[in-house]
């Protein structure tokens, strides 16, 4: 099914989760176990992250640089289609902007289709150090906006070139949202206007950045729904299960940690994984309270800790 169709048909509060591929040159089998952990907890969908090239420069022995460029984690729609498949779990892989051209875009959206994956998660995507070369002949979406239109012309059965009798494709398109304000909006009316944007362009769903204070979450809500934004909007949590993850999540996802959860975590670092589930069990319980129609827990590539929050709640 559709994610929007899952949250429809759904009589409480449902649990989805998001995972990474392996890295290159690692096997499957690691994803493999994460969800074969996670099938016992019903899980709605399961979120599957895309990674652009990075270039990696090496100093050779006569001095010179040798630059080179690589994906450090392929194999998104393979393990969509793995998933989805094997277990019969529907699958929601992310598209980016960075990176992929237009044609590309929608070489994987027929591919998808394919495997009948019919659900996407389209974002802009982290900038790295590398800048692909682009044929002048091929175009790219700069902003996520511009992604969610692309892939609504699918939908629509509209393609970059002009095909006679051109098969509409059925898709569930997803975006992301900021609870504390995308760190590159000047203020929250330009976030949330840019956010209605996409919903405007086709987008069915949102699904949030992490947050560990539930009240950034409701006044996102509350921010959305004034601006006019009705479709459903999915928190989306992170569980803390190491000190060094006070500092690294701020600076890299803008995210706030209270207070209260640092101070734990800082006098107890050997126990911060369970502080991390009691916090996050916490969330889930509110969240659970107050109808959320789903909630996202980023499991990335440990699912112990993860399962033993949605097994305390559901």
């Amino acid at each position: 099914m559709r994610v929007i169709e899952h949250l429809e048909k759904a009589s409480g509060t449902l649990f989805s989760y998001e995972i990474i591929p392996p890295p290159r040159g690692k096997s499957v089998r690691d994803i493999i176990d994460i969800v074969e952990q996670i099938i016992p907890y019903e899980p709605a969908f399961i979120d599957v992250t895309s990674h652009m090239a990075e270039a990696i420069y090496e100093e050779l022995p006569d001095g010179s640089i040798k630059r080179r460029v690589n994906k450090k984690r392929p194999g998104t729609i393979s393990v969509c289609g793995l998933i989805q498949n094997r277990y019969n779990i529907d699958t929601v892989p992310h598209l980016l902007c960075s990176g992929f051209t237009r044609e590309e875009t929608e070489d994987a959206v027929i591919e998808l289709n394919y495997l009948g994956i019919h659900n996407v998660l389209a974002i802009r995507g982290d900038e790295t150090n590398y800048k692909k070369l682009v044929d002048s002949s091929r175009t790219r979406n700069v902003h996520s906006v511009n992604l969610v239109g692309q892939l609504a012309d699918l939908r629509r059965g509209r393609y970059l070139e002009d095909i006679e009798n051109s098969t509409a494709i059925d898709m569930c398109i997803g975006v992301g949202g900021y609870p504390e304000k995308h760190y590159e909006a000047p203020n929250f009316k330009t976030d949330i206007a840019h956010l209605k944007a996409k919903v405007e362009a086709g987008a069915d769903y949102i699904v949030t950045q992490m947050f560990y204070d539930n009240r950034f979450y409701f006044d996102f809500v509350e921010r959305c729904r004034a601006a006019g934004i009705t479709v459903p909007i999915i928190p989306g949590l992170k569980l803390i299960d190491r000190p060094g993850q006070l500092t690294s999540l701020p600076r890299n996802f803008y995210t706030t940690i209270p207070e209260e959860l640092a101070d734990e975590v800082v006098a107890n670092p050997k126990h911060a994984r369970e502080i991390g589930v009691r916090w996050t069990q916490k969330q889930c319980e509110q969240l659970v309270a107050a109808g959320v129609p789903c909630i996202h827990l980023y499991v990335m590539n440990d699912a112990d800790a993860v399962v033993r929050v949605v097994d305390s709640v559901k």
